[in-house]
């Protein structure tokens, strides 16, 4: 089995490696690249290079140097990497077989309300810088909605503005979540890949219903749901994990 592992906005590998990796079959080949603007990437570029179909274009250009692209692909993604992992199976430039969507929060609209908290960071970041930023972001009424939503929720919020050269790489912030990750529910329908959706409860980034709306219109999609990370990052993970090693092993 090869295993494609996507991450999210303002994260690097890490992130898919230390959540999805211990649920993968052993002997699974994996590939967990670092997106534009993130983690080891030294690309930044303007405002195009971030649709997500720039992004899956990347991605598939790592695929490919990997050699890879000419078996059956498993892809799981998280968030950003969801949407990502969404416009590789529509695109079906990839030979992938099963995908798994943990937390979408993309959706057929251009920066829905969900994400309207990115492009606001960004700026505080452009304008302020990382530390003034988040002090500011800390006092403002999109984190206090955040907040009563989901306290540990606002708080990952925080974490844009501590992330590795967070003020020079603020584009992503402001550009990706512009992208819808589908044009409509037939789009998703046409998605030939057996596929799982993973939705997490009192997410204000990632909707359950977002999540639902996906499960939706893809073909026989299996939708799960995982506890709040109010209720412990650590079962959540482990309830994320448990899902997928049991869904792989269908």
């Amino acid at each position: 089995m090869t295993a494609l592992l996507l991450h999210g906005l303002g994260g690097d590998r890490s992130q898919p490696l230390g959540l999805l990796r211990a649920a993968l079959p052993a002997g699974t080949e994996v590939i967990a690249p670092d997106v534009r603007a993130h983690g080891a990437s030294e690309l930044i570029g303007g405002a195009a290079d971030f649709s997500l179909d720039a992004l899956a274009d990347e991605v598939t250009e790592h695929v490919i140097r990997a050699g890879a692209a000419h078996k059956p692909l498993t892809v799981l993604g998280i968030s950003m990497g969801a949407a990502i992992a969404l416009r590789l199976a529509s695109r079906k430039v990839l030979p992938i077989d099963r995908a798994v969507f943990v937390r979408p929060a993309f959706t057929a609209e251009p920066l829905p309300d969900n994400l309207t908290v990115f492009p606001v960071i960004a700026q505080l970041l452009h304008d302020h810088g990382a530390k003034r930023g988040e002090r500011l972001f800390r006092a403002s009424g999109l984190f206090e909605r955040a907040a009563q939503v989901s306290p540990a929720s606002a708080d990952a919020l925080c974490l844009q503005f501590r992330s590795p050269q967070a003020q020079e790489r603020a584009v992503r912030l402001a550009e990706i979540p512009r992208n819808a990750a589908y044009r409509d529910s037939g789009e998703l329908g046409g998605v030939i890949a057996r596929t799982l959706v993973i939705a997490a409860d009192r997410d204000p980034v990632h909707p359950v219903a977002v999540a639902e709306q996906w499960a939706r219109a893809l073909p026989d999609a299996d939708l799960e749901r995982v506890p709040s990370r109010d209720a412990g990052l650590a079962q959540q993970q482990e309830r994320i994990r448990g899902h997928v090693r049991e869904w792989l092993g269908r």
